[in-house]
């Protein structure tokens, strides 16, 4: 891939009231300081980085505060949109108006590196839609106290990593269809159920693994789509849990040799 893809981040809130931001100051996750830090900087940082990244664009109901913030203006093609209440219709009205890729990600992904993005952008090619997940036991391996929502299919137990590739308007028909299920987004067998009675059997006996479930799954809207498996553990830490913010912090500072 030569071409620089953009990428959308989403940095809104969702309904009701965040367990992350009880006595913290700030008015959003994604300006929840995370060593020393906002969230939001953390991602936009590693999306810049990366020399296959392109224009960015932060999604958020309070764009106009994030815009504001000190830390964000050092960012060159940086855009701020406002959203609507719910991701899936805001994100919908963010792409591109035709069938461009686009890679989205969210503020709480502050694990994010360039290398992860590379890695996901070579195996999410000739895709309409593709999502980035982290097997288990790879998660495991180094990080046995992280708590995730697991999807299991033959081969093993799965959770997304917050990286999506979407091929511009194609991938409309799954956004309207994940607007109407994203409140059961940390319930995987109702999740999987929605896609129809087919892949929820299959995936309870264990039929076909977490590609061909997504390749099903995509097929269902005519799109191609690919379930793409991370390397790096981290690439499924986000920040959801005060437990999850430690861990974070923990990983920077090993990664910083402070």
């Amino acid at each position: 891939m030569t071409a620089s893809i953009p990428a959308i981040v989403l940095a809104g809130s969702r309904p009701g009231p965040d367990p992350l931001l009880g006595g913290s100051g700030v008015s959003t996750k994604a300006l929840l300081p995370v060593a020393g830090q906002p969230m939001l900087v953390h991602v936009l940082r590693a999306l810049r980085a990366s020399s296959l990244v392109g224009p960015i664009t932060v999604l958020a109901q309070n764009s106009a505060e994030l815009a504001a913030v000190p830390d964000l203006a050092a960012f060159a093609d940086l855009h701020f949109v406002e959203s609507g209440r719910g991701i899936s219709s805001s994100l919908a009205a963010a792409l591109p108006p035709d069938d461009a890729p686009v890679l989205v990600t969210t503020a709480d992904h502050v694990l994010l590196t360039p290398a992860m993005i590379a890695e996901f952008l070579a195996g999410a090619a000739h895709s309409d839609v593709a999502v980035a997940m982290v097997e288990r036991n790879v998660l495991f391996a180094r990080y046995p106290q992280s708590r995730r929502t697991w999807l299991k299919f033959r081969g093993g137990w799965w959770s997304g990593a917050n990286l999506f590739y979407l091929r511009g308007r194609r991938a409309l028909p799954l956004l309207d269809f994940w607007g109407r299920i994203e409140r059961d987004r940390k319930k995987g067998l109702k999740i999987v159920a929605a896609f129809g009675p087919w892949l929820l059997i299959g995936a309870l006996l264990r039929l076909f693994t977490i590609q061909q479930g997504v390749a099903r799954a995509g097929r269902r809207f005519g799109l191609a789509a690919t379930g793409v498996p991370m390397s790096e553990p981290e690439a499924c830490i986000d920040a959801d849990k005060p437990a999850d913010i430690e861990l974070i912090e923990t990983i920077m500072a090993s990664r910083t040799g402070l």
